[in-house]
């Protein structure tokens, strides 16, 4: 890469990448502070192009939310309501066997995503009769299910240990943890957007004994609010450490913040700058973590195509019935089929590979 630098710590971070050295605390401020979008972007895409080719991976998942009903308050959250506020719900497991049988029948998925609310009506029994009857009927859907607050919700309310609830569930049918929870690490800025949930630490503990158990996991960062770029790069490097040590941890999802019916819509969202330099410096910096995920339900369809020449390497799956986000204000399509995905990803000029969370290549 022959560029005319002005900033000698850009300069300097080239240098690194190229020569296999690890990012810093202070290199992840000069990335966030810059606004060289090309230089950005063109040395994440060296990074992920030498990490996995040309390929873009996908699945053809179905969102399955079955309960908005939760005990915790979170600022930032359009989807949750108080047990017995208007507006809430809970599935039966014949429910939701019932919507997963209609998605396999017309989507044909591969995948489902599980994730809800901490709803105090459903105790760890309903979690393992729920896996298990997933199992049965639907046995080569990959079930990727309960964030590490919802664990951590089970365990105190069973009185066991994070151990012995990811354990019973393993062997109920559960695959792989989601990424969802962690928020933002940083304590100042945690207490102001989520303060009554599982903390930092927390988090960060279930998912180094998800992983040493063989439960993989994803990580996630939400940004676009009330943190700043330390807060970023500190989170960042957090779960860096934490892979270090376990190597569990399948892919990094920068979630967008979309203020839209939350109480502090206010503060406004990230724009497109923010958002692009996200997805670079999370591929520089998160060196060992294979896959950069684009939810591209937080922001756009044609977000995600720019995405993928700014480090991503994964942009999800079809998101079917996705309600989190778009409870948030977010509009973009809740029905996205297995082939308009596929072309949106050879139009950006990169090969489709049709995987689930485990990154195993499925067989078409």
């Amino acid at each position: 890469m022959n560029r005319l630098f002005t900033n000698s710590k850009l300069r300097d971070i080239e240098e690194k990448v190229q020569s296999g050295k690890r990012l810093n605390f202070e290199d992840g401020l000069q990335l966030f502070q810059s606004n060289d979008l090309p230089f950005l972007g063109a040395l994440a895409n060296q990074v992920r192009e030498r990490l996995n080719g040309k390929k873009v991976f996908y699945s053809v998942n179905l969102h399955l939310n079955h309960t908005n009903v939760c005990t915790v308050h979170c600022v930032f959250c359009a989807f949750a309501r108080r047990p017995h506020e208007s507006g809430g719900y809970t599935f039966t497991v014949d429910q939701i066997l019932s919507q997963m049988g209609e998605a396999v029948d017309r989507h044909h998925i591969n995948e489902v995503h599980m994730v809800g609310g901490l709803n105090p009506e459903l105790g760890l029994d309903f979690y393992i009769e729920m896996f298990r009857a997933i199992r049965e009927a639907y046995p080569s859907v990959f079930v990727k299910a309960l964030t590490a607050v919802e664990i951590d919700d089970l365990a105190g309310r069973s009185q066991l240990s994070w151990e012995e609830v990811l354990g019973r569930l393993k062997e109920a049918g559960l695959n792989s943890l989601p990424g969802g929870g962690a928020e933002i690490f940083g304590e100042v800025t945690r207490r102001k957007i989520c303060a009554h949930k599982t903390s930092a630490s927390d988090w960060l503990d279930i998912h180094r004994i998800a992983h040493r158990m063989g439960i993989p996991s994803n990580c996630t960062i939400l940004y676009g609010h009330l943190e700043s770029i330390e807060d970023r790069v500190d989170h960042i490097l957090r779960l860096r450490a934490l892979q270090d040590e376990t190597h569990g941890f399948q892919s990094f999802i920068p979630l967008a913040f979309n203020a839209e019916n939350t109480p502090i819509q206010k503060v406004g969202e990230a724009g497109g700058y923010t958002d692009l330099k996200m997805y670079a410096a999370s591929r520089l910096l998160l060196d060992n973590i294979p896959h950069i995920k684009v939810h591209w339900t937080t922001l756009d369809l044609k977000m995600a195509q720019v995405a993928l020449s700014f480090g991503v390497d994964d942009v999800g799956g079809t998101n079917l019935n996705e309600k989190i986000m778009h409870d948030a204000g977010n509009e973009t399509p809740t029905d996205l089929s297995e082939t308009a995905l596929r072309s949106l990803i050879e139009q950006a000029g990169y090969e489709p590979v049709l995987v689930d969370s485990s990154y195993a290549v499925a067989e078409k």
